[in-house]
This record gives structure tokens, sequence and C-alpha cells, in this order.
């Protein structure tokens, strides 16, 4: 009957889902161990509670022999200072005394402890009342009554005193008494403690062991038919389970996939053909490949053959004594090496400042006096200090650009140093950058975060002179990715107006780690 019960369960069991299994085994363990931890609390309560209670009585004899020193103490202050304060504790103590006597026997009785307590009382009674007297003696400043009234207050209590510790003593034995008697009860709760915290602990353990065989058995199975299939051997039997829970599908699955490797060996002679077709297909594919890499090389071929013509150009001009077009043309050469040799690669502060005299100096040969160009660089400055390719040239490109707007444009290059940080300053004195472009700068170098820096770095490939309006935005962007990614910071630039409203500024802030 027992085995068939447990048949029952497991059944029950085995066709609700993994979770719902673990859900009910956490379920009912934190029910048994509510239930453990409360009874524990609630048998622990009532041995407390019953020890407690025997030495209660000890505990506010004490009090009360506290509360009759404090106003007697209370009454002779007076008595002798005649202070407020005195006669404040006094009638607070003698109100606390009142309080607790009403509780105390007042009747006689042939029980040791309760006779005692009556003889108490009579004694508490009669040192409030000489107290009292005395302290109004003192009132009325009635030396002789006061004397009396004082002298029969010291003798009561001090009769008082004598009887509580009798009493004390006569519940002391109480107690001892009365805790015997307890002993054999608080020994059996003890008792009955171990007993529930067993019982508790076999059955949470019973359904924790059978849960997690219902879970484990199957997959024991699965790994062992995993074992031999990877071996290549699949002769292996099918599990056939029918159950409705996670274990049941993934058997289901498996027996899938075993049949599906059986139809795989059969037609292996097709999918041979196939890869066969795939290898002529990857042949082609690599020779398309090879024939984009060699237009690649080609086209690498074109700015090499741009400066190098440049170069034969300048050695003509200068044969022929014209040395103003021979040094524009290397200024020019220069330039397109440089913007061919940096590519995806950084370069230093002075190399920067290099290409910017080469670009400024062919910009003054097209714009003759309308372009004034200032460059204030310190000697003292770390030029070394590695940056982005790139990175000074468009800024100059574009302040030149809207400084010529106006009849005579200007254009500053300004470095210091701020603390840690080298400050490059590149301002113009145009119209300024619209608001528009501004806001769409910061906009897309700050929402920029999930593409490849590669992917950025190889935007330096649009036009660096001739640029038009509509690249503005893009040159700028290009640039600030550039320095957001290469020094991994978002305060690195900043675009701002001209001191008078005009023109525009770019800061740069490169920490200085020389």
């Amino acid at each position: 009957m027992k085995l068939l019960r447990m048949s029952k369960v497991k059944t029950f069991l085995e066709n609700k889902s993994l979770r719902w299994r673990i859900m009910i085994c956490v379920t009912v363990a934190l029910i048994l161990m509510v239930a453990m931890l409360l009874s524990m609390i609630r048998i622990t309560f009532n041995s407390v509670e019953t020890l407690g209670d025997s030495y209660k009585s000890n505990s506010e004899i004490n009090s009360f022999s506290i509360q009759l020193a404090e106003a007697e103490k209370a009454m002779e202050t007076y008595v002798s200072y005649h202070t407020f304060e005195s006669i404040d504790a006094y009638y607070s103590n003698r109100y606390k005394i009142e309080e607790y006597t009403q509780s105390m026997q007042k009747r006689p009785s042939t029980d040791e402890v309760l006779q005692k307590e009556y003889i108490v009382y009579q004694f508490s009674r009669s040192f409030i009342s000489f107290s009292t007297k005395a302290v109004s003696a003192r009132r009325g400043n009635n030396t002789e009554e006061l004397n009396y009234y004082y002298k029969k207050t010291l003798d009561c209590y001090n009769m008082l005193l004598s009887q509580l510790l009798e009493l004390n003593k006569l519940l002391l034995q109480q107690n001892a008494s009365n805790y015997e008697k307890n002993h054999d009860s608080i020994l059996s709760t003890t008792q009955l403690s171990f007993t529930l915290f067993s019982v508790f602990a076999l059955i949470i353990f019973f359904f924790i062991y059978l849960t997690i065989t219902s879970i484990t058995k199957p997959l024991v199975e699965i790994s062992e038919v995993a074992h031999r299939v990877s071996k290549r051997d699949f002769d292996v039997p099918l599990f056939n389970k029918n159950t409705n829970d996670e274990i049941g599908n993934i058997c289901q699955a498996f027996d899938r996939m075993i049949i599906s490797i059986r139809e795989y060996i059969d037609t292996i002679w097709e999918k041979a053909r196939t890869e066969a077709e795939l290898r002529e297909k990857e042949i082609e594919m690599q020779a398309l490949y090879t024939d984009a890499q060699l237009r690649a090389l080609q086209n690498q071929i074109n700015p090499h053959f741009l400066f190098n013509t440049l170069n034969s150009g300048a050695q003509l001009a200068m044969m022929e004594g014209a040395d103003k077009t021979c040094y524009f043309i290397e200024q020019v050469s220069d330039f397109f090496r440089y913007n061919i040799q940096q590519q995806k690669q950084t370069a230093t502060i002075a190399e920067e400042l290099g290409l910017v005299d080469n670009f400024v100096y062919i910009m003054k040969v097209r714009f003759g006096n309308r372009l004034d160009f200032e460059k204030v660089v310190p000697t003292e400055l770390p030029l070394n200090v590695e940056i982005p390719a790139m990175t000074l040239q468009p800024l100059v490109e574009n302040c030149i650009k809207h400084g010529l707007k106006n009849t005579k444009g200007k254009v500053s290059l300004e470095i210091t140093i701020e603390g840690k940080y080298i400050i490059i300053t590149i301002s113009d004195n145009g119209s300024g950058i619209p608001d528009e472009i501004k806001e769409n700068v910061f906009k897309a170098v700050s929402a920029d975060t999930t593409r490849l820096p590669a992917e950025i770095l190889n935007q330096t490939s649009e036009p660096v002179i001739g640029d038009t309006e509509k690249h503005t935005g893009t040159g700028l962007i290009n640039v600030f990715l550039r320095l957001k990614l290469y020094f991994h910071r978002d305060d690195i630039f900043d675009i701002t107006n001209g001191p008078d409203g005009k023109g525009t500024k770019f800061i740069i802030r490169i920490p200085n780690h020389v």
C-alpha cells in the first residue's frame, strides 16, 4: 500500500513541469521550516515564561525595596533642607508604593507567604502614614510633631525592610520548589522540540530527495545516450518518453535528433555532391577576391602618382627659376603625402602643426590678403604628445571657410597648458557655426557608441580642400569622434562662440602624460 502511494506521487510529479515541481518542493520545505520554527519558538517561550514567572515575585520585591528607600531618602532630605525637589520626589515615590501595595495580601492568611505579605502591607501603610505626617509637620514648622513622626517613620522603615527581607527569602524558597516541579516539564518540552525538529527535517529531506530524483534520473539516462552518440554509435534505443515536462520534451527532441542523424547517414552521397558544388563556388569566390585585391592595389597607386607628379613639377619650377611656384608645389605635395602616410595612424602635435602650416600657406596663395592666420605656440610646450592624425587641419579649414565670409578673415591657433591638460584653441571671426549644426554634431558624437573605432576612423576620406557647406557637420563629427575614441573621454572637445558673439571657437583638451 505504501509503495502504491509513493508510485502515485512519483507519477503525479513526473507529469508536472520542472519549475512546478521545484516550486512545490521549495514551498513545502518552507512551510515545514516555518512550522518547525514556530513550534520551537513556542516551546522556548513557554519554558522561559515558566522560569520568568518563578522569579518575577523576587524582582518585584527588590523594586519595592528601592522605592521605599527612595521615599525615605526624599523625606529625610525634605526634613533637613526643605527643598522643592525633595518633596516632589517624596510624593512621586509614595504614589508608586501605594500603587504596588494594591496588589498585596490585605487580610490575614494561614499561608506563610501570604501572611508575611499581609504584614508587609500593614507596615507599608504605617510608613506612608507616619512619613506623610512628618512632612506635614515640617511644612507647619511643628518641631515636636516632626521629631515624633520622623522617629516613627524611621522605626517603621527599618521594620519594613526586615519584613521584606524575610518575605524575599520565603519567595525564593517557594520559587526553588516550583522550579523543581517544573524541571521535568521543561525537560519533556525540550525532548518534544528535538523530536519535532527531527520529524520536520526527515519530511523536508524526503520531498527534496523525491524532487531531485525525478529530475536527475532522466538526465543521467540522456547523458549516457549522448555519450554513446558522441562515439558514433547511433544504434541506441529511443526514449519514447511521453511525459509533459521539460525532461520529456528533451527526450522527444533527442529521439528526433537520432532519427535525423540516421537519415543524414543514408543521404551522405548526396551531401558529398553538394559539397563538391560548394567547393567549386569557393574557388570562384577566391578568384573574385584576388581580382578585388588587385584593383585595391591599383587604386593605391593613384595618390602616390599624384604627389610624385607634384614633386616633378616642383623640380621643373626650380630649374626654371620660379622659386615661389616651386615652394607652393612642394607645400601641396607635402600636404597630400601627409594625408596618405597618416591614414589610420596617430601623429604628434608638432606633425599636425606642420600640416596646418602647409595648408595655411596653400590657402594664403589662394586668398592672398583676405586671410590673416595667427599661431601662438610657446616653445616650452610638449609637442610630442600624440593625437589622431588629421585633427587640426579640418578645424582650421572650417574656420578659414567661415572666416572668409567677411571682408577679411582672421583665423587663430593657440596652444596653452592648464593643469594636466594641453588646450588647443582654433577660432575665427566669421559668421559663427549655426546652432542646428552644433547641436547635431554633439548629438551624433554622444549617440554613436555602437560603431567600431576602425569604422569611425576611416571617415577621413572626404575632401579637405573645397569642402561644401553640407559637409561641415560631417567633418566635425569625424574629428570629434576620433578624439573621443582615442582618449576615451567625453570632455575632450567643445564648440563655443567668439567673445563678441561672432565667430566660432573650437577647444580641444588633451591630457598631458609627458
